[in-house]
């Protein structure tokens, strides 16, 4: 079973979405109008720098993509139905998008400016977002310095998958588009669709487009005449080249299943005395962002 644990999807009653995203979350080319509220904000940016009097900025430089995402083999994947609400139904916590090709043509368009990373924060850093290969590497992300034009590098032919780390004591719902289709539907993408649900401290893999509650279809890099939105009427060749993601907070109308009871304190163990007890580990373990 591939994660099948942590693939759960959201149903909620009918909300009038205050954020609309046009033909998608992948059709836009920067970040869609948030509220001003902290709960609203996408992510930490840095400040623009100061404009002068007829001052002509150049747009950012974005990599024409060179891929597409193919429908890709049956890959066994269970999921499960829960309810849930979102607790700001009129806009999201968090939307940001990738664009995606090879490396070498996004290193052409990002020149020196581009910097290397491995993930992207969501929702103030509640949410670690990253691409992996099959394999499980992750893929380089490239942006511009103090930016967020966020472009990740894949090959044509390379299996990939959308990987999220909750890093909170939140439930979050993951809405995902790749290439403008929702990953669950196939349909147009839209933050009024159904997601997953990213539980507190989890890992959630989303390894296709889903076919069934018990299959999905894996991404694959392709040329991008081979791309399933270039092979589906729902699809739009305008939107080749992008992964979206809307993270919404929620809480379970129900009691979550699948949470394993409590555990006691483990009895202190007796042992003989260390010199060095610090040095257990080498590393500094990631946060847990609590309310």
């Amino acid at each position: 079973m591939n994660f099948a644990a942590a693939y759960w999807r959201t149903r909620y009653g009918s909300f009038l979405l205050g954020l609309l995203v046009a033909a998608g979350l992948a059709a836009c080319t920067t970040q869609p109008p948030m509220a001003a509220s902290p709960a609203a904000a996408v992510m930490d940016a840095a400040p623009a720098p100061p404009v002068a009097a007829g001052m002509v900025v150049p747009p950012a430089a974005k990599a024409q993509s060179t891929l597409g995402t193919q429908w890709g083999e049956g890959r066994e994947s269970a999921t499960k139905v829960v309810q849930a609400s979102r607790l700001t139904p009129d806009h999201a916590r968090a939307v940001a998008q990738m664009r995606y090709s090879d490396e070498d043509s996004i290193r052409r368009a990002l020149g020196r400016t581009a910097d290397r990373q491995t993930n992207v924060l969501l929702a103030d850093g509640d949410v670690e977002w990253m691409v992996s290969s099959g394999s499980g590497p992750a893929l380089p992300i490239f942006s511009t310095r103090g930016g967020s034009n966020y472009q990740v590098a894949g090959r044509s032919g390379e299996r990939y998958e959308l990987v999220y780390h909750n890093r909170s004591t939140r439930y979050y719902e993951v809405v995902a588009t790749v290439d403008g289709l929702d990953v669950l539907s196939g349909k147009p993408g839209s933050v009024k669709n159904d997601g997953y649900l990213l539980r507190p401290g989890e890992r959630l893999v989303i390894d296709g487009f889903r076919k069934n509650d018990r299959e999905v279809a894996a991404f694959r890099f392709s040329a991008k005449g081979r791309a399933y939105a270039n092979n589906t009427p729902a699809g739009d060749a305008r939107n080749v080249g992008v992964i979206g993601t809307a993270l919404f907070e929620v809480r379970l109308d129900e009691r979550d299943p699948d949470l394993p009871p409590r555990r006691r304190a483990p009895e202190v163990e007796s042992r003989d005395p260390r010199a060095f007890p610090a040095d257990s580990g080498s590393f500094a373990p990631a946060p847990q962002y609590r309310r």
